[in-house]
């Protein structure tokens, strides 16, 4: 693994693809992208664990222990961390970089995805984010993929002196939306852990005052927060409405998120109050 990379010693990968049911035989781009599609598939992208102010931080031991262990999953700073460590254990080239979600004027770099170099060409993984790409795209300008029926490009903004940062934006309603930018600077275990300080702990953090819960499933992708379900798939109009009450508790099994009897009780009463301060600003 290259310098800025999560250190990838101590993973367990054999219980990390048993986790996801997948298998590289090599360090190959059909390797990568299967890996890739599986751990999205597997891992939900949530923010339970900030709203139970229960979150064990993002060290190797602590993600393994939380996804591979009981299955769990997590935020970005989590998902990379681990993917990373994967990777560089089955031998491939592969660095963290972080990225500015919308707009970068006001935006700090509080999302981390994987870089990952094969024969030359560089590939964006994001597999910590709350409509994550199936499979690596180039990271390259004007590269575009289609993930499934949704459509990914990346687009390569000059940064000047500070270097080139890369866009990345999906299809939406006919036209391209940003959806983050990453930029090239170096990444430190520390800038994770400081970028995942500030996204746990800020006041004014969106992960501390709001449900964020996705997960791809095989025929659709399926978002959920304290107030509304959002269901997605290709080619198909997206189902948009509010979350009945009652709801959560079976959508948290039907997304398999695994959390215990003990930590769903507390999170339906966090969300219980989520939704009793929306309706108290209701007009």
């Amino acid at each position: 693994m290259t310098a800025g990379a999560s250190p990838g010693s101590g993973v367990d990968v054999e219980a990390y693809l048993a986790r996801v049911g997948a298998k590289v035989e090599s360090p190959d781009l059909a390797g990568l992208q299967r890996l890739h599609e599986a751990h999205v598939r597997t891992f939900t992208f949530d923010n339970i664990d900030v709203l139970l102010d229960q979150h064990p931080g993002v060290e190797l031991p602590d993600v393994q222990a939380k996804f591979v262990g009981r299955g769990r999953g997590g935020y970005c700073f989590e998902h990379a961390t681990l993917f990373a460590a994967v990777l560089d254990a089955l031998g491939y080239d592969v660095v963290r970089m972080l990225a500015r979600v919308g707009d970068v004027t006001a935006s700090a770099r509080t999302h981390c995805v994987v870089a990952v170099r094969l024969d030359g060409t560089r590939w964006l993984s994001d597999p910590g984010f709350g409509l994550s790409l199936m499979h690596p795209i180039r990271l390259e300008d004007g590269a575009r993929e289609d993930h499934g029926g949704w459509a990914y490009r990346m687009v390569r903004v000059d940064g000047g002196a500070s270097g080139p940062t890369w866009e990345l934006q999906r299809q939406r309603d006919g036209a391209w939306e940003l959806m983050h930018t990453t930029d090239e600077l170096p990444v430190q275990q520390a800038d994770v852990r400081s970028g995942h300080h500030f996204t746990s702990t800020y006041p004014s953090s969106h992960f501390r005052h709001g449900l964020m819960l996705t997960r791809h499933l095989p025929d659709r992708h399926v978002a959920v927060t304290h107030e509304t379900l959002t269901v997605r798939r290709p080619g198909e109009p997206t189902e948009h409405r509010d979350l009945a009450e009652g709801e959560l508790e079976s959508l948290l099994d039907e997304l398999r998120v695994g959390l215990t009897s003990d930590e769903t009780e507390r999170l339906l009463a966090v969300v219980g109050q989520l939704r009793t301060g929306r309706d108290a600003q209701s007009p």
